[in-house]
């Protein structure tokens, strides 16, 4: 009865095994087989949540700036900075977000010259100087006087009569955001240099 028992054992093993087996090399050959025509059809595709396309749920931040063609040259900044993925999490995240007419009011060059690959973590601190964790109304941000940015750095709040400036930069509308809101801003937020 012993010599029964075990050959069962091993034949059910051995079935179990072989189930395993054939299982994973199934889903081997599928993804060499993916792999192969991504390679073929010469496409690099970037990967994390900023690059899943999504149309039932509320935009996220980084959705209603590229949607918007207002923002068109921060939304260029972002991506040469890659920090698409930073701005698609959970949040709440505040993002103040510049106008293309805030850039261009810049020096002249100051933009391009931020776009260059070498100048990526520049462009990283300045584009992360516009983003607060947290997600506060017009109204509420009048209770502020200072904010605590994604750089490490502070900015300023300042209130003048029904109008809120951070960092200088007047909120001039707010659209909210699945994971946040985003406050549509007249300048560039530069970091203070003495921090």
């Amino acid at each position: 009865m012993k010599a029964t028992i075990n050959f069962k054992l091993l034949v059910a093993c051995f079935c179990m095994l072989f189930f395993l087996f054939s299982c994973k090399d199934g889903t081997k050959t599928e993804t060499m087989t993916s792999q192969a025509e991504k390679a073929e059809s010469g496409k690099v595709e970037k990967k994390g949540q900023a690059f899943i396309t999504d149309d039932e749920s509320t935009p996220n931040v980084l959705n209603i700036a590229v949607g918007s063609p207002d923002h068109t040259t921060l939304v260029a900044a972002v991506q040469a900075a890659d920090l698409e993925n930073a701005l698609v999490n959970a949040g709440p995240l505040m993002v103040f977000a510049p106008t293309n007419a805030a850039f261009d009011a810049l020096p002249p060059g100051t933009v391009e010259d931020l776009l260059k690959p070498e100048n990526k973590n520049a462009l990283a601190n300045i584009l992360k100087h516009h983003v607060t964790p947290g997600k506060y109304s017009k109204d509420f941000l009048k209770k502020f006087k200072k904010l605590g940015q994604a750089n490490n750095q502070n900015t300023t709040v300042e209130v003048k009569g029904d109008d809120v400036y951070v960092g200088g930069a007047k909120i001039v509308a707010s659209i909210p955001a699945g994971n946040g809101i985003v406050h549509v801003v007249d300048k560039v937020i530069l970091p203070p240099a003495d921090e």
